[in-house]
């Protein structure tokens, strides 16, 4: 999880059990145990599945409660872990794309998750289809007309506090807050109803990375129960719901899922990331008419101010290099001011240098320029260039790509905005992966679900 994330949490001296022993299944046990589930998969008319902090620590993220969990750590007086990566660029594991797969596949009914990553919904996990009980740490939400709004960059705030932002509905423009719950915080009914509803209609409840420890999140998973389901727990640490499992298996939930997709003859999709920028240039004519001076912005579709957190610097030149001369943005916000001919046309070619996280080191966009700017004011069908565009990152096994998927125009100041759609990164992951040891990254895949205990008289939010 996002270390930023754990220091903004307020102190709180009871964070549960932490560095619990972790038990591993044999080899010939962990494999009769993935058939026997994935028959009961194969079988079922409504599969809920329930995470935790587990299915996320081979993403890069660490987790709590772990062997090398931040508060196991933090108890031990040793240092934090260090995430591989930027949290904004973790990208889904094998187990998120599966369950994408079985969503799907019409078999997944309806996932909940106690994760703060918003990795189930950049899976592609339908936001109908998913309770986030803990909230989303990109997510800002609307508290008057409840419009949700998902960033590529780590909201600042948690404790459904107001952030820098508003919506941006005409009929609405309220100030937008985070959704990522502090401690004392109660689980949110917009999450908890339809997590209740499902819990109760599924005939197979799958638990996935979670210790299970600490009410009111771990008693979801019970409510199966009442109607005949069925619960399964994937967790390399014993939780105190194993008696009431029908199956309990110790083993890495990747290589869990990986082995019941490889029984259930089914693929896991590639998982393709697609940020969005704009690119603003503003024109006016000099005094006596005779230059055109402009400015070329490339921000944040999210909002101006916003940070453009995957793009590391910029490198403007020219079609005609003889007359124009070329520059670097290392800063944001990033910003080119020119003075041209009203006359003369040429192109503006942006060469974009990703950050870390992203799988190339760049991309490039060329803009024609000329003072009467573009006359393509025609609509774009946004999903399906996004669709296109991902499917051609696919066949190709590599990003960088990128496509136009809205562009608008203003006259007064003459202004063009035009939002493009970059592939920043693609994971593939093989058939024969499936049939082998999945890689694991470094730190525990534990569940360190870390819910909080209920107050009396009150259900307070329960952590991971």
């Amino acid at each position: 999880m996002s270390l930023g994330y754990a220091e903004k949490l307020s102190f709180i001296e009871d964070v549960g059990k932490v560095g619990m022993t972790e038990f591993f299944d044999s080899s010939y046990v962990l494999q009769e145990k993935i058939e026997r589930l994935a028959k009961m998969i194969q079988k079922s008319k409504h599969l809920v599945v329930f995470t935790g902090a587990g299915i996320s620590t081979s993403c890069g993220i660490p987790d709590f409660r772990g062997p090398k969990g931040i508060w196991t750590l933090q108890r031990e007086g040793k240092p934090l872990p260090e995430a591989s990566l930027p949290f904004h660029r973790a990208m889904p594991s094998i187990t998120h794309m599966a369950l994408v797969a079985l969503e799907k596949a019409g078999i997944l009914k309806f996932v909940i998750s106690q994760n703060v990553d918003g990795l189930h919904l950049r899976s592609g996990i339908p936001r109908e289809k998913l309770a986030e009980l803990h909230g989303n740490s990109f997510m800002e939400a609307c508290p008057s007309c409840g419009a949700e709004y998902l960033r590529d960059f780590e909201v600042e705030t948690i404790g459904l506090k107001e952030t820098s932002r508003r919506c941006t509905d005409v009929k609405c423009g309220a100030k937008l807050r985070d959704t990522v719950l502090d401690w004392e915080d109660a689980l949110p009914p917009k999450e908890m109803l339809p997590a209740e509803k499902h819990c109760r209609m599924a005939d197979l409840l799958l638990c996935l990375g979670t210790s299970l420890q600490i009410t009111p999140a771990c008693n979801l998973p019970l409510k199966c129960l009442r109607g005949g389901g069925k619960i399964v727990i994937v967790n390399l640490q014993k939780t105190p719901k194993d008696k009431n499992a029908c199956l309990v298996i110790h083993g890495f939930v990747d290589k869990v899922i990986a082995g019941v997709m490889d029984f259930l003859s089914m693929q896991i999709p590639p998982y393709v990331r697609i940020d969005l920028l704009q690119i603003i240039i503003t024109r006016s004519l000099s005094a006596d008419k005779k230059f055109v001076n402009w400015t070329l912005r490339v921000a944040s579709v999210h909002a101006l101010k916003a940070p453009l957190p995957f793009i590391k610097s910029i490198e403007v030149s020219f079609s005609d290099e003889h007359k124009y001369k070329a520059a670097v943005l290392h800063e944001q916000p990033f910003n080119l001011k020119r003075r041209t001919v009203t006359t003369e046309a040429f192109e503006i070619l942006l060469k974009l240098n990703f950050s870390d996280g992203c799988g190339c080191l760049c991309t490039q966009i060329n803009i024609p320029f000329g003072f009467k700017g573009l006359n393509d004011c025609s609509k774009h069908d946004k999903d399906s260039a996004i669709q296109d565009l991902r499917e051609k990152a696919i066949q190709d096994s590599c990003c960088g790509q990128n496509v136009v998927i809205e562009r608008k125009t203003i006259s007064v100041p003459k202004t063009e905005f035009t939002v493009h759609a970059v592939v920043t990164n693609i994971k593939s992951f093989e058939s024969d992966s499936l049939n082998n040891d999945v890689k694991i990254a470094k730190g525990s895949m534990n569940g360190s679900e870390t819910s909080r205990k209920r107050s009396k008289g009150r259900k307070r939010k329960s952590r991971f």
